[in-house]
């Protein structure tokens, strides 16, 4: 596949249904070590082929969306050609909303059709390792943003041949705010032969309104969507010409970049909302109009800590103020921030008069980042205040006590471990209020407020870190700041119904809506009569109703066709999404069970959840066989995790525009490698000594920066009688701030402002201080940066604690390695500056698969192995496979004279 091309295809739609390509050319295949080395020593001629030979032609993209009952079912589908005369590598790359479900791909190649299976995530894992271990260039697909995750595919397309593509998935619209939102998200590049988004909505309780906007529809444009909605239903459509698609008559670009976004609601005239029977299966909406809100005692907790410096305290203080304003005066609310010291702005709660409010905002003004930690005090304040007042009767009866915890970090005062400030929490809140966390930025774990929330009837939520981080938060508030009901339930005669979702509810808020569904026992539904309760503002909320049966024929005569079994799907969307939550909590044998049960019903219905895979098989080709790829669905902690992994490594994974820094790392066995993406390569070499060595590792003279690591041994000799060595122990020095960090396998010690602080792996943190900043993830990595100048990352390998032989051991990267001088030296360091060589020569090595060459490096001529070191920065348990230049003999003659020359006598010492 040397000299193959990429036309990298990006299909992006929104939280509904709708995406569009966009085209980035010249991106170059490389596929196992010979094409690797090819290419880097390719000929100019080689180079003026691949600049002729990018004639790929879009020549279709059409979206159908299908919104049934709130049931969205989408099909995209894209068409393109390889006009060329040689092959080339056609990338589908889709943006989906996190809450939908693929349920189907394909890949129609000159009339055979690749279709993706829905399997087991570890079976479907087997097989992507099986791949990757003969040598097939399988992708894990499992990529995550903000609101979207990616679904990503390649296919090697012939000269002259084109690919369909067709992807499907479906998802249960959440009523926020009052409305249902598609938004199509609009970024082609380029004009399109043949472009087309259809948006179908069919509402049988009929459709309030539907409304349009958009980030870049000029008065041209707009007279192209055409938007057509009678009593129980809506067509929206948008087909532009490529003419009029361009920006100009005579260039290339598109017009078309932005949203654009379909908003609407549905009539709501039955207190008992709508419950529509279709096929044996029946959904229950309810979202009664007209209820009074109840009010609200709300006590929001601040985390001030050293992390929030900056500008995240600069938009709480922002969101807050905006929030400040929302409330209305039959509320009472107070506000408690924290750090390492708990601080009150009241000591009661107060109602929120326009006097109280002007005084909680200019409180809120002088809120400032300091010191460390203590979110189990400042809960706990919190529930202290509302018990109090409510037992004092300050509160009025029926209104709804909650807490809003904000906070960025982990907890590195007071109550450090995490089970036990759950449980503090959950003992002084006894079900009597709900909380609410929302976890700022990366550093938090988010998994520890996720389960914090549920245990106390509320949710988790987080607040990604960017310029609307204000907008986000105040965007929450206003879900949750409208009561109507508490402790709803929803009831439905046993002996006609059965597998029926969650029926009771702690809250209905202001514009959301409860959703119920389940399957029918009998088609005869003069028994099904549906009840239900709530504690309103006032009294008690209670209703009771019939259930009707909808006849689809009937109701969309011309229509009927798209419907099939939508609301059994629709049930089962729902149910799997409940299971999962409920695997999150209860007893060890009740989370089993739910996750089993989502299992099999994900691969009953053939959805890609977070418990499945969907396999993708390429075409076989002729140096790689069959091609799998896999697509992933995230939770919330694991998207969490590929973030932080981008924050510390940079983009996860490499994007296809732009340059990736350079990397430079020792882990394992020592194994040294200095990844060269402009070179599209890497070297590697191992170091070997006697356990106990400390080497040399960075030198920086000028910015008096110091890194040095010494290697541990095994437990004992194994029977091979092969001595494996690790880096166990790092210290690190920066003399002109004054700082001093050890790293064991164990601890972590900080020394700072003439103080010195102790961490333990078994910790998390996310520490600030004047000229260190400190995030350590619980037993995986710690991130030291240091004021104005080189991050360092350090991952811990924990191995089983009775293991005959291993032990653990850490594993050191290097981050922002061009804030260093030109003087930086070491075992690593050395390399900061780039690397200048050449490889020449391939040729058959010891094994097949591993081949010789020769490199020209520092006037030297080395013969030099293809082969594999483990990159731990993706995948930080099992690693990822990385193709180098394998340097023998301790590195000799890429090092700068020998590895023992970098052998120092202490942690702390340069000799």
């Amino acid at each position: 596949m040397s000299g193959l091309q990429h036309l990298r295809l990006l299909l992006l739609w929104g939280s509904a249904c709708l995406w569009l390509p966009y085209l980035a050319q010249g991106a170059l295949v490389i596929s196992g070590p010979r094409n690797s080395f090819q290419e880097k020593s390719g000929s100019q001629s080689m180079r003026q082929k691949r600049s002729t030979s990018n004639l790929v032609e879009v020549q279709s993209v059409v979206v159908d969306c299908t919104v049934t009952s709130r049931f969205a079912h989408s099909v995209m589908t894209t068409e393109a050609l390889n006009l060329a005369t040689v092959s080339q590598e056609i990338f589908f790359e889709v943006d989906l909303p996190k809450t939908a479900f693929i349920s189907n791909f394909s890949m129609e190649i000159e009339g055979q059709v690749y279709v993706g299976e829905v399997k087991e995530k570890e079976t479907a894992k087997k097989e992507y390792e099986t791949a990757v271990s003969s040598g097939q260039t399988a992708g894990l697909v499992k990529v995550s943003g903000r609101k979207m995750e990616k679904f990503s595919v390649s296919v090697n397309i012939a000269g002259n041949s084109g690919v369909i593509f067709s992807l499907t998935y479906e998802e249960l619209l959440e009523r926020k705010l009052g409305q249902y939102e598609i938004l199509v998200r609009v970024k082609p590049k380029q004009v399109v032969n043949k472009f087309q988004i259809l948006a179908n909505i069919y509402e049988p309780q009929g459709i309030a309104y539907v409304n349009i906007q958009s980030t870049f529809l000029t008065n041209d444009l707009l007279l192209l969507v055409q938007k057509t909605v009678s009593e129980k239903e809506a067509h929206i459509s948008f087909s532009p010409t490529m003419e009029q698609q361009k920006k100009c008559p005579d260039c290339d670009g598109t017009i078309i970049d932005g949203d654009f976004i379909i908003k609407y609601d549905v009539k709501r005239s039955a207190d008992l909302g709508e419950i529509q029977v279709v096929n044996g299966y029946f959904v229950h909406f309810f979202a009664p109009p007209n209820l009074p809100r109840v009010p609200k005692n709300v006590v929001f907790v601040i985390d001030r800590s050293g992390s929030m410096y900056g500008r995240k305290i600069e938009q709480t203080r922002e969101a807050m103020l905006l929030i400040l304003d929302d409330l209305n005066e039959d509320d009472s609310f107070s506000i408690v921030q924290f750090d390492h010291n708990i601080d009150v702005w009241k000591p009661s709660l107060t109602r929120a008069t326009t006097g109280n409010v002007a005084d909680a905002k200019i409180y809120v003004r002088n809120i400032r980042d300091n010191g460390g930690t203590d979110i189990n005090g400042g809960v706990l304040r919190a529930v202290e205040m509302l018990a109090s007042d409510r037992k004092s009767g300050l509160l009025q009866d029926r209104s709804i006590d909650m807490i809003i915890l904000l906070t960025d970090g982990m907890p590195n005062s007071g109550v450090w471990h995490l089970p036990k400030i759950q449980e503090n929490v959950r003992n002084a809140i006894g079900g009597n209020m709900s909380l609410f966390c929302l976890g700022f930025g990366n550093d938090v774990d988010y998994s520890f407020l996720d389960t914090m929330s549920r245990q106390n009837k509320g949710l988790a939520r987080r607040i990604f870190e960017g310029s609307d981080a204000a907008l986000q938060l105040k965007g929450f508030y206003q879900e949750v700041s409208s009561p109507l009901l508490s402790e709803v339930e929803l009831r439905y005669p046993d002996n006609a119904v059965e597998s029926v979702t969650t029926t009771r509810f702690d809250k209905l808020f202001d514009g959301s809506e409860i959703v119920v569904a389940g399957h029918l026992l009998d088609s005869n539904l003069d028994s099904f009569l549906a009840e239900v309760y709530g504690r309103g503002s006032v009294q008690d909320f209670q209703v009771q109703g019939q259930a009707t049966t909808l006849d689809w024929n009937v109701l969309y005569p011309d229509e009927s066709y798209i419907f099939g079994k939508f609301m059994e799907r629709l049930w089962a969307y729902l149910s799997i999404q409940q299971l999962l939550e409920k695997s999150k909590s209860g007893t060890p044998e009740e989370k089993a069970n739910a996750k089993a049960d989502a299992l099999d019903m994900s691969l009953r219905y053939s959805f890609v959840t977070p418990l499945t895979s969907m396999v993708v098989t390429k075409p076989e080709d002729k140096e790689h066989g069959d091609d799998p790829l896999i697509a992933d669905k995230l939770t919330e902690e694991e998207r969490q995790e590929a973030e932080r992994h981008a924050s510390i490594h940079g983009s996860y994974p490499p994007s296809s525009s732009g340059s990736p820094s350079p990397t430079y790392f020792v882990d394992s066995d020592p194994h040294f490698m200095i990844e060269l993406p402009d070179k599209n390569d890497a070297l590697c070499f191992n170091v070997n000594d006697k356990p106990g060595t400390i080497y040399n590792l960075v030198k920086d003279t000028t910015l008096g920066i110091l890194v040095n690591g010494q290697t541990i041994g095994d437990k004992m000799i194994p029977p091979d009688g092969t001595i494996n060595t690790y880096l166990g122990r790092f210290g690190i020095v920066h003399n002109i701030l004054g700082v001093k960090l050890e790293v064991t396998t164990t601890t972590i010690s900080v020394y700072q402002d003439k103080n010195w602080m102790k961490f333990l792996w078994s910790d998390a943190a996310s520490v600030k201080g004047k000229n260190v900043d400190l995030v350590l993830h619980k037993d995986h990595s710690l991130k030291v940066t240091l004021k104005d100048s080189v991050k360092f990352v350090i991952l811990l390998h924990k191995v089983w604690e009775k293991h005959p032989y291993h032990r653990d051991y850490l594993g050191f990267y290097t981050l922002d390695t061009h804030l260093l001088s030109p003087s930086v030296h070491g075992l690593l360091g050395q390399f900061y500056h780039g690397i200048e060589y050449e490889v020449t020569d391939l040729r058959e090595g010891e094994t097949p698969e591993k081949p010789d060459a020769t490199m020209f490096v520092k006037g030297l001529e080395l013969n030099v192995t293809r082969g594999w070191q483990r990159d731990f920065r993706r995948d930080w348990k099992n690693g990822e496979k990385i193709a180098c230049w394998f340097v023998h003999n301790n590195g000799t003659g890429l090092v700068d004279g020998d590895a023992t020359d970098y052998i120092v006598s202490g942690l702390f010492k340069t000799v």
